[in-house]
């Protein structure tokens, strides 16, 4: 469960820490007031992609921690296998700037794949963006083999992991078809290119750079020795020089400090220089004694500069690019000379995984079918609860070609009537229906998975009346076995709430979202003003009796 989120300098929030509960945490606020700001937070934390502008005005990064309790073993699995601390509790971070994002648990550094698998295991978010997704039939495939994993899980994996070696092969086989058709003048100028690379033996792609300077030492050897060696008579000469000048200050100085110790920094300072001044006239000594001028060399240098400039004039800007070309030339004429064999050794393979594909598929197909009709039945069971008693619902499955999750398309039908007929469920429910449906698989999902927090954003939307007491009864009970993260706007919802919190806009110089965990009285309130949109004293006794039935 989530014990506690902290919230910094993300959109109208500079720093907020907010404490739920187990059971039925409740979020309400006016509208606009931000609810959805905590569980946006949430999802981003989790690897949600942040819009471009949550960092908050003037400041440099936004902070989203979660702090986070969990028993689920597959969990401490997870972080050993990552190299993760396991700690009494996961803490979940993730800073924002304005250009990038880090995401570290329990302080290490972690990647988006990491992060979707703790989430798998951790937090089940239904926004309104879910409700969209849960509309189209792409999702239902998901939704049923996710319901139906114990059953089946292990062998959709297989079979997942055959088809992506599947599609590899289908790709290799194309590139080799299309090697094998290669002329023998396009082969012999690739051999062309390759050798013409290797006969410069390019060893360290930084050569070139300490050529470059050896080149400039060498042509200008002259030079050099003239200003190195006057440098060093400056500092050696016979008269005037500034070694005997500082040898002179030294001895001055030293002189000084006999009568008076205050000046023993300065002359700590002149020992410094002096002997720093005789390491510079040792360095140039040796210096101008070992420039001289080689004709040869430099004639070697050159040539070799140039041969490098005309590679990377055919093969790449640096010689870095150029030793990326002869890879790529490399494995491209190696595509290209086992091609023919390589057709023959791919086609079989391919044809060997085809055989375990389609054995694996039909499997999957039959057991699918199966769970469809329980989940359909567990479904039902569900929505009568809902007040949709007069409802069916189907989960349709249909034959399609060989794909990355079988042979199967899936789509979930319902009537809502009956002298309705069944038709897909994006075509025929309305906001309220499509709610409790999607509440009811949530319900079913969270009986026998082991996600310890669901989140609910709005899912009272398009309902009412006993509608709405039916949801909120359902959400009451889920709420016994699991962490529930509600965002509501009926009064009949928050009072199920074990925590209530209320979301509000503040305005002063800047407008800022608070959010507070309420006591008995600031219930009252707030439910009353859900309920009757004022605090009036009927609307107070309305919401203290809707308290008590709780």
């Amino acid at each position: 469960m989530i014990k506690s989120i902290h919230v910094k300098n993300y959109i109208l929030i500079e720093d907020l820490t907010v404490n739920f509960d187990n059971g039925l945490n409740v979020i309400t606020g006016e509208t606009g007031a931000g609810k959805s700001i905590l569980i946006n937070a949430i999802d981003i934390a989790f690897g949600a992609k942040p819009a471009k502008d949550v960092v908050k005005k003037g400041a440099e990064k936004a902070l989203i921690e979660l702090f986070i309790e969990s028993k689920n073993p597959n969990i401490k699995t997870l972080f050993e296998e990552n190299g993760i601390d396991t700690l009494d509790e996961i803490i979940l971070s993730r800073e924002i700037t304005s250009t990038s994002s880090r995401t570290r648990v329990n302080g290490t550094l972690v990647n988006q794949e990491f992060i979707k698998s703790l989430k798998e295991m951790l937090i089940d978010i239904h926004s309104q963006h879910q409700t969209y997704a849960f509309l189209q039939p792409k999702s239902h495939i998901i939704l049923l083999d996710n319901y139906a994993k114990d059953l089946y899980g292990e062998e959709l994996q297989e079979y997942k992991c055959l088809y992506k070696e599947y599609q590899g092969l289908l790709n290799a086989l194309e590139t080799a078809q299309n090697s094998a058709n290669a002329t023998e003048s396009q082969i012999d100028f690739l051999k062309f290119q390759i050798n013409e690379i290797e006969q410069a033996n390019i060893e360290d792609v930084t050569e070139e750079e300490t050529l470059q300077n050896e080149l400039s030492v060498l042509e200008n050897s002259e030079k050099l020795q003239e200003l190195t060696q006057t440098s060093y008579w400056a500092l050696n000469g016979d008269e005037g020089s500034l070694i005997d000048a500082l040898l002179q200050i030294k001895a001055n100085i030293s002189k000084a400090v006999d009568m008076d110790n205050s000046l023993e920094g300065a002359e700590q300072s002149i020992i410094e220089i002096s002997e720093l001044t005789r390491d510079l006239s040792s360095t140039l000594r040796d210096y101008y004694q070992s420039v001289n001028s080689d004709t040869a060399r430099l004639n070697e240098v050159q040539e070799r500069l140039y041969l490098f400039d005309k590679l990377k004039r055919k093969y790449g800007s640096t010689l870095e690019e150029v030793i990326q070309t002869y890879d790529k030339l490399s494995e491209e004429l190696n595509t290209i000379e086992f091609s023919s064999k390589n057709v023959e050794e791919i086609q079989a393979k391919i044809d060997e995984i085809l055989v375990k594909l389609n054995k694996l598929a039909q499997d999957i197909s039959a057991k699918r079918k199966n769970y469809a009709q329980v989940l359909s039945s567990l479904i039902v069971d569900e929505l009568e609860k809902l007040e949709l008693a007069k409802s069916r619902f189907e989960i349709r499955i249909t034959p399609k070609e060989l794909s990355s999750d079988g042979i199967d398309d899936v789509e979930f039908y319902i009537s809502t009537n009956v002298s309705q007929d069944l038709s897909p469920l994006a075509k025929t429910a309305s906001g309220g229906e499509i709610s409790r449906v999607m509440l009811a698989i949530k319900t079913i999902f969270a009986k026998s998975d082991e996600i310890d927090t669901v989140i609910f954003d709005e899912i009272d939307t398009g309902i009412s009346g006993k509608a709405a007491q039916s949801v909120a009864d359902e959400i009451s009970e889920l709420a016994k076995f699991r962490q529930i993260i509600v965002i509501t706007h009926q009064a009949i919802i928050a009072v199920k709430a074990d925590k209530h919190f209320l979301v509000s806009k503040e305005q002063g110089e800047e407008t800022e979202v608070t959010i507070k965990a309420l006591n008995e009285d600031e219930k009252v309130k707030a439910i009353a003003s859900l309920a009757s949109g004022d605090n009036s004293e009927s609307a107070l006794d309305f919401a203290k009796s809707l308290l008590s039935a709780k």
